[in-house]
């Protein structure tokens, strides 16, 4: 027997899915808003959440990152009478386990029901927590935490893994941190770096070579790939490998067999593969520049690390741990943090994410010398130079006027926001952020005219976490009513 629960504001669903459920012999209970639903979920015990799209309150998609971040979270079924692809594919992306629309055949919902339910009890069944071994890696952020479970998925398998993300967001520690937490721990953990990888010696530095197959070959060589038996090999910048050796490198991983170069007889190699990388291999692949029977066999488990100004959280933990570790090398008590340090901090982009984070906080611990606190001062002034101007900014590119000043707002871009707003202030902050978000997604539609590319690059989001707010406020970049004060 489960416990469900229905979260839908239309009555006659809940009822309907009541009856259902527990003609079925499960418990269940439902609930018309996110907020009702959200809270009933803290509290834990349920199996199963049916979850509406359009609510009162909110988008049941926005609401689905929470809902996976709570202890114990339920597998979700969404129910929504307005179908669309982008939907589906964000909620897949969330974790849910079935997208059915509305009005669903009873035999479908039921069938849904049960084999979550029979997932969820084998999970349980062959899950177990597991302690693992994360040196060096900070984060809390929920973004974070969905990548911990996929490093505990991963180091309990022997799966390829593909890791992705931009340039500076730890790809190659996430991937020591599985090779830590798997069975091939003791055994070796060998690095490619396929950006070096010359045309000259390729052959030679990955399978090895024989005294005398070329001119300057004085002696055997072991290659990285037979270095790597019984352990881990790691392909660093996997999409800069040459077209030539991605053929050469699809059979070595099909047969774990290689010839090394000048040898008469194959050598084998048991290794775990894995790959990493900051580039879209599968727009690769359509150009032509990457195999796609290689991205096959790299890409078994896929872990995708958010870059840092997408988990800002994380920056005052990862601050400390990185102060702790120059402390320590050079034998200097621990230093202290103004707050107005981890202002400016959070108010910076980081394109170069944690590895760009890293640096400053080197230059600034270096600049702070014998004293004990570091202060924003001790930043470098092109961080501080570029989050002040991004302060005096942001209200401008929101098409921010005095609100006693209704001319001026007729003539703003987004101007009609602000009565809104006034009224927004009497109540919440969230109220106000809820305006403000809408608002600057309508301003962001108009001005990047349909082209998806130019709104990601302008707003610095991320395309699915764009499609995201797309979706929570019923907007689209191509779609009509953008820029309506109509409620969603």
């Amino acid at each position: 027997m489960g416990n469900i629960l229905i979260i839908d504001d239309d009555a006659e669903v809940r009822e309907t899915l009541l009856s259902l459920a527990r003609r079925m012999r499960h418990e269940a209970e439902a609930v018309g808003s996110i907020a009702a639903g959200l809270a009933r979920l803290r509290q834990g015990g349920v199996d199963v959440a049916f979850l509406d799209v359009s609510l009162p309150d909110g988008n049941g998609l926005a609401a689905l990152a929470e809902i996976k971040a709570l202890p114990d979270s339920p597998e979700v079924i969404i129910l929504t009478g307005r179908g669309d692809a982008d939907g589906a594919e964000l909620a897949i992306q969330g974790g849910v386990w079935d997208y059915l629309l509305k009005p669903s055949p009873i035999k479908e919902t039921m069938l849904a029901l049960e084999r979550a339910l029979k997932y969820r009890g084998g999970k349980r069944g062959a899950c177990s927590p597991v302690a693992l071994v994360m040196e060096d890696v900070v984060g809390r952020s929920r973004a974070m935490r969905a990548c911990y479970d996929a490093v505990a998925s991963a180091a309990g398998a022997a799966s390829s893994v593909l890791i992705t993300g931009e340039t500076g967001t730890g790809k190659e520690l996430f991937a020591r941190t599985i090779h830590l937490n798997s069975a091939r721990a003791a055994r070796p953990f060998v690095v490619v770096d396929c950006a070096a990888l010359t045309e000259t010696l390729v052959e030679s530095t990955l399978f090895g070579h024989r005294k005398g197959a070329f001119t300057g070959a004085d002696s055997d060589r072991v290659g990285l790939v037979k270095l790597a038996d019984g352990g881990t090999l790691f392909l660093d910048e996997v999409g800069e490998m040459p077209l030539n050796l991605q053929k050469a490198f699809l059979r070595v991983l099909q047969e774990r067999r290689f010839r090394p170069v000048g040898a008469s007889a194959e050598v084998e190699s048991d290794f775990r593969l894995m790959a990493a990388t900051n580039r879209e291999l599968d727009g690769m692949v359509e150009q032509g520049s990457f195999r796609n029977d290689l991205l096959y066999r790299i890409k078994t488990i896929p872990i995708c690390l958010p870059p840092l100004r997408e988990r800002l959280e994380d920056v005052k933990p990862l601050s400390v741990f990185r102060v702790g570790q120059l402390c320590e090398q050079y034998a200097l008590p621990l230093k202290g943090f103004d707050q107005d340090f981890f202002h400016v901090l959070e108010g910076y982009g980081w394109p170069g994410n944690v590895r760009e984070l890293f640096n400053v906080l080197e230059r600034a611990f270096v600049a702070s010398g014998t004293e004990r606190t570091l202060y924003a001062m001790h930043l470098p002034q092109d961080v501080r130079i570029k989050v002040a101007k991004a302060s005096l900014r942001r209200p401008k590119d929101l098409g921010a006027q005095p609100l006693a000043a209704p001319a001026a707002q007729a003539a703003a871009p987004c101007g009609e926001a602000w009565p809104e707003l006034a009224l927004a202030m009497t109540q919440s902050l969230k109220a106000c952020k809820d305006v403000l978000e809408r608002r600057y997604l309508e301003l962001l539609l108009r001005r990047a005219q349909g082209d998806v590319q130019k709104a990601v690059e302008a707003s610095g989001l991320s395309r699915s976490h764009l499609y995201a707010l797309l979706k929570k406020w019923g907007l689209s970049v191509d779609g009509p009513g953008v820029g309506s004060s109509d409620p969603v």
